[in-house]
């Protein structure tokens, strides 16, 4: 017994040396250990191994050679310690299911890739506490801005202060397509008022009398404007809204319950939805209650994911265009970061949106 014990003692005595002398064999060389072990200043490491001028070739190469032996890796947090940067940005979307949202990341990540930068994701799941919580976990010296778009909670109760705080402690921040007007930044929008005019007013020209409006998204900036939009065209060419017609709902199950027997008790000859999930569903139940699509009915949403173009018919659409407004969000913050100016002014870009006419609606008369 004896024995065994003391094999195992031995034993563990080894798997302790071991583990201390490979922690010893993969911690890498700091900046000043590099500076301490070739004689020279912290500085004139940091400026050789970034390719400085003012450093001499001999020095450069002597110092990059040795900070690869010693297999040095640079701190990412602790890069260009005189502005803090970090080439990083922070992206946060309310909602990683929204094709829309796919499509803006890829164009941030594009830009974002050509510009040196690298990208941290969070998603905040339209929750208002996700939201601040993402904002205060990477704005800890992580990252050097963000770019993000509200939550539905955090537009419902009107709470922006977490973003105001962020911008009041230096790091910026561009909102694209859900923004708010009573923060000071940088916003990338499509101009969601006229997009729904110019949408309602394609319905009116084709021959359509009575319009419906689907939305799931009422409660959100973006749906109450395309609403005045649709509103506004139907004043337009002297037409009046019928209430019967007419579904505003705040999330994608209230509006379920709410359209059951819609096609049913309405005969609407035209669908303007504001949103995807209204789209795809208005276009299904109609089809499901025997309505001949365009010849009946026709229907327009604003959306433009691969539900849109691979149901029968493919569904008409508003397309805003998302990896534009990524691209033109990430050149924004880019520019800010790497601008010398003490002062900024902020603008807001909007981005034009197209109708993407497939075999929902009639053709113009």
């Amino acid at each position: 017994m004896g024995t065994f014990i003391q094999r195992l003692e031995v034993a563990a005595e080894i798997l302790l040396f071991l583990h201390f002398n490979s922690e010893k064999m993969k911690s890498k060389a700091t900046l000043k250990q590099i500076a301490k072990e070739l004689g020279v200043s912290v500085s004139t490491v940091s400026k050789a191994l970034n390719g400085s001028p003012e450093i001499s070739e001999p020095t450069k190469q002597r110092v990059q050679e040795y900070a690869k032996l010693k297999n040095y890796k640079p701190n990412v947090i602790g890069l260009n310690l005189k502005n803090r940067r970090t080439k990083t940005i922070g992206v946060i979307i309310p909602n990683i299911l929204n094709s829309f949202f796919a499509k803006v990341f890829s164009g941030i990540e594009k830009v974002a890739d050509e510009k040196g930068y690298k990208v941290i994701t969070c998603i905040s799941n339209e929750s208002l506490e996700k939201e601040i919580n993402a904002l205060e976990m990477l704005s800890n010296g992580t990252i050097d801005g963000f770019i993000l778009s509200i939550a539905e909670e955090s537009q419902k109760l009107q709470q922006y202060s977490h973003f105001t705080s962020i911008i009041n402690e230096g790091t910026p921040i561009v909102m694209f397509d859900r923004i708010a007007d009573e923060v000071n930044c940088d916003k990338v929008v499509v101009d969601d008022f006229e997009s729904a005019v110019n949408a309602t007013e394609h319905l009116i020209k084709t021959g359509c009398k009575k319009i419906a409006l689907l939305s799931a998204i009422d409660n959100l900036s973006v749906g109450k404007l395309r609403a005045k939009g649709f509103y506004k065209a139907l004043e337009d060419h002297g037409m009046k809204a019928d209430e019967n017609l007419i579904i505003l709902a705040n999330t994608n199950e209230e509006f379920n319950a709410k359209i059951g027997g819609f096609f049913i008790k309405n005969k609407p000859d035209g669908v303007f939805a504001l949103d995807e999930h209204a789209s795809v569903t208005a276009m299904k139940l109609a089809l499901q209650n025997g309505y001949k699509v365009p010849q009946e009915l026709s229907l327009i949403g604003f959306a433009d994911g691969v539900w849109s173009r691979r149901m029968t018919p493919s569904l008409s659409t508003v397309s805003q265009h998302g990896p534009e407004i990524g691209e033109v969000a990430a050149k924004l913050l880019i520019d800010k970061l790497e601008s010398e100016a003490e002062t900024y002014t902020y603008t807001t870009t909007v981005i034009n949106t197209e109708l993407r006419q497939r075999d929902s609606t009639r053709k113009l008369l």
